[in-house]
C-alpha cells in the first residue's frame, strides 16, 4: 500500500463547520471534520490512504452483479491500511473512533462509527496503523476523531476523498504519454478518475496532460478511457502513468534507467489490475527483431513482477505505426508479429491494434501530434473495449488482481 507523508498546514482558516486547509505543496483540500469542530480541537495527521487514491478492489464478480445493490460483495472490496500519527498532546488513554462516508454521487457502501482498538494505537511513538475493509466504490471520505468521553480536547482527521475501483499502470512510449492534439478532460462531476504522480506519490484527477515523467504537455487517450470504464463499471478508476516518448524496448529492461520508476509505480499503488503497454515505434527504428522484442518484453514483466510480489497481467497495444516519422511496413510487422507472439505467453494478454488507426486519426506533418482529435477517442474506446471484456469476464488467475483478504 502506498505509504503517505507527513502534510505540514501553512493555513487554517475557519468557515462554519468547514475547515479549510492549504497545503504547502499547494495542493488544497476542503474538509468536513464531523460535525461540531472548536477552535480547541487537534488535528490527527493521516498519511494513508491519501487524498484522491484508488485501491484496487478484489474479489469483483460481474456474474453476480446484476441485481446486487451497490456495496454488495460481488462487486469487490479492498483492504484500505489506515497511518498516521496522533497529536503529542493527545492523553494516554484516549479512544480513537473512525467512519467511512460515502459522498454524493458515488456509489458504494458506508461504514459507521467504529472503535479503533487500543492495538493499533502506539501512542509513545504518537503513530496509529489498523486497516479497514471497503466496499467497491466512491468516492469515500474517511473521518477519524477521539470519542466523546475521551480526556483533553478532541483530535479529529480526515481524507477527503478516496476510491476502491479499477487501477492501472501504464508503460511505454510517447502514444502512450501527452503527444496527441487535444487535451482532454474527465467529464464527470465528482471527479472519479485519478492519476498518480509516482514523483511525488500524489493524485489528482487525471485531465490532461498526465503526469507522466517525460514533461509532455498536449493530450493523451487516458481521460477517456477513464471516464468511459467509470460509466460502464460504477468505481473510481485510478492510473499511474510511467511511459516516456521515444523509448525502445531495449531501454525499458532491468539495467536502464526506466525500469526502476516502473518498479517504484507498482510498488506505490501496491496492487492494480494490469499493465497497459503501448510502444514498439521505436523498435521498429531500431530495426529489432521478433526474438530479441520477445525476449526483452519478457525479460521486463520478470524483473518488475518480482519486485511487485505480484502477477498483473501485461496488455500490450499493436503501436508501430508513425506515419509522421517513418513508412516501414517490413518493421512494423517485425513488432506486430513479436506482439502477436507475446500475447498467447503466460503472464501477457492482447491489447488494442491501433495501427488500424491511420488516415484522420493520426496528426499530420504540421503538427506533428500523434493521434489527433478523433483518433484520440478512438484509441481510448480500443482501449475500453479490451479491459471491458477482460474485466466482465469471470476473473482467475492475474486477471483477478487477487490475494485472499486476511481475518
Amino acid at each position: 500500500m502506498m505509504t503517505g507523508r507527513m502534510i505540514w498546514f501553512s493555513q487554517l482558516l475557519r468557515n462554519r463547520n468547514t475547515i479549510v486547509l492549504s497545503v504547502l505543496t499547494a495542493v488544497f483540500f476542503t474538509i468536513n471534520v464531523c460535525d461540531q469542530a472548536s477552535a480547541e480541537d487537534q488535528l490527527i495527521t493521516i498519511t494513508s490512504p491519501t487524498s484522491g487514491q484508488v485501491i484496487q478492489r478484489i474479489g469483483f464478480d460481474p456474474r453476480n452483479t446484476a441485481n446486487a445493490e451497490p456495496g454488495a460483495a460481488a462487486f469487490g472490496q479492498a483492504r484500505i491500511e489506515v497511518q498516521g500519527t496522533l497529536p503529542a498532546e493527545m492523553p494516554a488513554d484516549t479512544a480513537l473512533q473512525y467512519r467511512v462516508v460515502l459522498k454524493d454521487g458515488g456509489q458504494g457502501r458506508p461504514i459507521d462509527w467504529t472503535p479503533i482498538t487500543s492495538a493499533a494505537l502506539n501512542l509513545q511513538d504518537r503513530a496509529f496503523h489498523f486497516s479497514v475493509i471497503v466496499p467497491a466504490g466512491g468516492w469515500y471520505r474517511l473521518e477519524l476523531t477521539t470519542t466523546a468521553d475521551s480526556a483533553g480536547p478532541r483530535a479529529v482527521g480526515v481524507v477527503e476523498h478516496f476510491g476502491v475501483g479499477e487501477v492501472f499502470v501504464i508503460a511505454g512510449q510517447s502514444y502512450a504519454t501527452n503527444t496527441n492534439e487535444e487535451r482532454l478532460r474527465i467529464s464527470d462531476p465528482q471527479e472519479r478518475v485519478s492519476a498518480l504522480n509516482v514523483a511525488n506519490s500524489t493524485w489528482a484527477a487525471a485531465h490532461d496532460p498526465q503526469p507522466t515523467p517525460d514533461g509532455s504537455d498536449g493530450g493523451s487517450i487516458w481521460p477517456a478511457v477513464g471516464d468511459s470504464l467509470l460509466q460502464e463499471f460504477h468505481v473510481p478508476i485510478g492510473f499511474a502513468n510511467v511511459a516516456v516518448g521515444g523509448t525502445s524496448s531495449q531501454q525499458w529492461l532491468p539495467d536502464g534507467t526506466l525500469h526502476p520508476r516502473l518498479q517504484q509505480a507498482g510498488k506505490s499503488l501496491g496492487r492494480f489490475r494490469a499493465v497497459l503497454w503501448q510502444q514498439g515505434e521505436s523498435d521498429v527504428i531500431a530495426k529489432t527483431s521478433v526474438e530479441t522484442y520477445v525476449t526483452n518484453l519478457q525479460t521486463i514483466r520478470k524483473s518488475a513482477v518480482q519486485c511487485w510480489g505480484f502477477e498483473p497481467v501485461w496488455l500490450l497495444a499493436k503501436s508501430t505505426h508513425h506515419p509522421t516519422v517513418y513508412t516501414d511496413p517490413e518493421g512494423e510487422g517485425r513488432i506486430r508479429q513479436a506482439t502477436e507472439q507475446l500475447w498467447v505467453m503466460e503472464g501477457f494478454g492482447v491489447g488494442p491494434d491501433t495501427d488500424t488507426l491511420t488516415g484522420e486519426n493520426r496528426g499530420d506533418q504540421n503538427s506533428r501530434r500523434h493521434f489527433s482529435a478523433i483518433g484520440q477517442r478512438r484509441a481510448a474506446a480500443m482501449w475500453h473495449d479490451v479491459l471491458s471484456r477482460r474485466l466482465n469476464a469471470p476473473a482467475n488467475g492475474i486477471d483477478a488482481a487477487n490475494i485472499p483478504l486476511p481475518d
